[in-house]
């Protein structure tokens, strides 16, 4: 919801609408990609040849080399997240084919370092089924839902209403796991505040981990996902008014 204070200093609801055109939402957010959710744009209509027989509204890498699919509907189609799930499996058959892509967009620097071991698929629209929401509790892949709204005045409101940090996938590619062998882990003790769900930190840093844990989670709703060799912490309120 947002909200304008009128001549008589009241707040006012305002009236929020779905857009008539989905290729109008869809270009819009490619355009602001990066600055809206943190994703680097790749690609758009994207094709997944004939086997998946389709294309991909968006292709993108996130801010942590994860690559990631989006998905666009005007309203509440439940196949949104279908489409989506389809569109991974597609996207774990062609890693050559992306890691070009990559390389061509956004240079070998970007290419090199893909994250293939938590691919990500986000869904916009204008709405979600319980179904939907029930669905990404329960199925492996990493899922973002987010409900859009355009407002009066230019505006467009992106809100995160579900997400699942996924399981990492045990086919990750060769650079990471040449990468990961190669590291040399530090002696680890139970860390203080996210030691149930977030792992372990080497003991020297245990002081000064719980001090950065208590800053990176007072903002809201975190995502805390211990990796590894890192925690990783993502930010799930996607709440942005655009002009």
């Amino acid at each position: 919801m947002l909200f304008r204070r009128d001549a008589d200093g009241h707040d006012v609801e305002l009236p929020g609408s779905t857009v008539a055109l989905e290729v109008k939402l869809q270009r819009r957010v490619e355009a602001g990609l990066e600055q809206m959710l943190g994703i680097r744009f790749l690609a758009s209509e994207y094709p997944t040849g004939p086997w998946h027989r389709g294309r991909i509204d968006t292709l993108g890498l996130d801010e942590n080399g994860a690559p990631v699919v989006i998905e666009f509907k005007k309203g509440s189609d439940s196949g949104v997240l279908s489409q989506a799930v389809s569109y991974l499996s597609w996207l774990e058959s062609a890693h050559h084919e992306f890691e070009a892509l990559v390389r061509k967009v956004l240079g070998a620097e970007a290419a090199e370092s893909i994250d293939w071991r938590r691919p990500r698929m986000v869904c916009i629209a204008a709405g979600f089924s319980h179904h939907d929401r029930v669905a990404v509790q329960r199925l492996p892949e990493r899922i973002d839902l987010v409900r859009y709204r355009v407002f009066d005045g230019g505006l467009l409101s992106l809100l995160l209403v579900d997400s699942s940090p996924g399981s990492p996938n045990p086919a990750a590619s060769r650079r990471h796991r040449e990468r990961d062998a190669a590291v040399v882990s530090a002696p680890t003790v139970p860390a203080g505040p996210a030691a149930g769900s977030a792992g372990l930190v080497p003991e020297c840093l245990r002081d000064l981990y719980a001090e950065l844990d208590d800053a990176l989670t007072a903002w809201g709703e975190v995502e805390v996902a211990a990796l590894r060799h890192y925690i990783a912490y993502r930010r799930l309120g996607l709440v942005r008014p655009i002009m």
